[in-house]
């Protein structure tokens, strides 16, 4: 019995050739299994029986044939085949030499020697010991290589199951007021606000800075934290106004949430997060954060469409209710339910209907006779401008504002995004949102005013927007344009969680955004926009003087952004 070099020994030579060179060329495993196999394949052969015999030139053609099938396979390139073809005639001329300088014999006995000794067996493999075989030798190549990259970099394990992220955004921000706009103490004696300002032009220079840490804890939980700059009450601009006379930029956490994939259908977060709903900045400020928890379901219905629902509960403002402080705390329960159809590559389409009911926002009036300020807590911790307020104190000489309407927003939100002209996407966004919690007799008897002097029914607001260019711009040459036309009228939203670019933030408002971004290098993009937005419905100075009425207030903005993200 006798092993055989013919495919062993030079098999051998490219496996361990393929394995050196492996880390350097990127070789993936499946290759590196099927070089193993090729080594296999040559070592498990047995000499020919004694009864046995073949030509040399048909156990050439079965080599040959061989060799040009895993040529085929893209086992072998065609230069290592070639290699191996030639290395195998020059083993089998070799052999015969020393056959015939060992053993003088006749030409037929020299021709069975070489024969005997080039003879090869293959047996039959099945299928499923094909398999074991081959995930045996994924995990022992994987395991090594993990092991010297663990050696190399003196890293512990945990450390990869770490992800970092943030971004960079400079910005050259222009805000323009034009002339006829209300003075800042009229506009704020009006809306009972405190706006600085609205008549002189700013120039500024502002950052965005945020950092943040993701780590997979196991196979269905992550968890994850975010630092950002901006000020610690302002739940919706994370901007830093450049200036030394600041000294220090404010630093705040404003993500630290804990993501469960229950199943794959079934998502779970819960803490300090991004935005778990599909809408646009119509309601929600894109650095708006939610605390709480929700969950959503996103189940397949067939290749064309899926759905999914979304529903969670968000605590606002809570507030420890003593006997000196009767007001509850603020809430806002969602749900939201949608589809996605995608019939093709080039066309796609998204819908959904949302319910944000918003629980004790509303502020209620202190009670004659009860100590003093026991409802105090009912006033918005945060406010911009547009919504409609009244005093809770019904006392000039000590007057506390809260808002007059409840809030309970259905909201429809529509996407056709159309990309025949694929990388160009032509995307089409609609949104509109009703506030039908707004009650002109419940804000009455609610307030004590007459209702003559509740605020008028302005509950509906809306967005159309149409982008071109690629969806984003992450890359060099990568592009986009888009304008948008929007109106919000002055109880349809929360003005403390909608956009706080457009109007410079806040409803009763209505006008038009253009911009476009050019990506200049890898995660390096600029983008440009441009707000022009005026007041809708100005109000009276003084609410029983018909001729006290405002010029609207107009609002324009120019923005110049370079973003990195990391």
């Amino acid at each position: 019995m006798k092993k055989l070099p013919l495919l062993r020994d030079v098999s051998q030579k490219y496996v361990a050739q393929d394995l050196r060179t492996s880390h350097l060329s990127g070789l993936n495993t499946s290759s590196i299994i099927a070089t193993i196999a090729v080594l296999m394949l040559g070592t498990v052969v047995n000499s020919a029986q004694a009864g046995e015999r073949e030509s040399l030139e048909q156990l050439r053609s079965t080599t040959t044939n061989l060799v040009n099938l895993l040529v085929q396979e893209g086992v072998l390139s065609k230069d290592k085949a070639g290699a191996l073809l030639k290395q195998a005639e020059q083993d089998a001329q070799i052999a015969k030499e020393k056959d015939v300088a060992a053993t003088p014999a006749s030409a037929s006995d020299s021709v069975d020697a070489a024969i005997d000794q080039k003879m090869v067996r293959v047996q039959y493999v099945p299928e499923i010991v094909k398999k074991q075989m081959k995930e045996e030798i994924k995990d022992e190549v994987m395991t090594t290589l993990n092991y010297k990259a663990g050696e190399r970099l003196g890293m512990p394990e945990w450390i990869d199951r770490l992800k970092w992220e943030g971004s960079l955004r400079l910005r050259a921000e222009t805000d323009n007021f034009p002339e006829g706009n209300p003075t800042p103490s009229d506009f704020n004696a009006a809306n009972n606000t405190k706006v600085k300002n609205t008549t002189e032009d700013r120039n500024r220079l502002r950052v965005r800075a945020q950092l943040g840490v993701k780590a997979e804890i196991n196979d269905w939980m992550t968890a994850g934290i975010r630092m950002t700059t901006g000020s610690l009450d302002d739940p919706i601009s994370p901007n830093q106004t450049q200036e030394a006379a600041s000294g220090k930029y404010t630093i705040g956490l404003d993500r630290a949430y804990m993501n469960a994939k229950v199943k794959p259908w079934l998502n779970v977060v819960g803490g300090r997060f991004s935005n778990p709903w599909f809408s646009t900045d119509l309601m929600w400020d894109p650095d708006l954060a939610f605390d709480g928890i929700a969950a959503s379901f996103t189940p397949t219905i067939n290749n064309q469409f899926s759905g999914f629902v979304t529903i969670g509960a968000f605590p606002i403002d809570e507030i420890e209710k003593t006997d000196l402080d009767l007001a509850k705390s603020k809430w806002m329960y969602g749900s939201q339910a949608g589809i996605n159809w995608k019939p093709n590559d080039k066309l796609s389409a998204k819908l959904a209907v949302a319910l944000y009911d918003f629980h004790n926002v509303e502020g209620e009036s202190n009670i004659v006779g009860n100590p003093v300020g026991t409802f105090n807590a009912s006033v918005p911790v945060s406010r911009t401008k547009g919504n409609s307020v009244f005093d809770i104190n019904i006392d000039p000489s000590n007057q506390v504002w809260a808002l007059s309407s409840k809030f309970r927003d259905l909201n429809v939100t529509g996407q056709v995004d159309v990309a025949t002209f694929d990388p160009v996407h032509i995307i089409l966004t609609g949104d509109y949102i009703r506030n039908i919690g707004f009650d002109s007799q419940e804000i009455a008897s609610r307030t004590g005013l007459d209702l003559s002097l509740t605020p008028k029914k302005q509950v509906n607001a809306y967005q159309v927007k149409l982008a071109v260019g690629m969806p984003e711009t992450y890359e060099k040459g990568q592009w986009n344009v888009f304008a948008a036309y929007k109106r919000l009228e002055a109880d349809s939203v929360l003005d403390s969680f909608t956009d706080s670019d457009f109007y410079l933030g806040g409803t009763n408002a209505k006008g038009w955004l253009i911009g476009g971004s050019y990506g200049i290098d890898k995660n390096t993009w600029l983008t440009a926009r441009w707000f022009s937005a005026d007041e809708i419905s100005p109000r009276r100075t003084d609410i029983n003087d018909p001729t006290a009425l405002l010029s609207p207030l107009s609002v324009d903005v120019l923005m110049l952004d370079l973003n990195t993200k990391f």
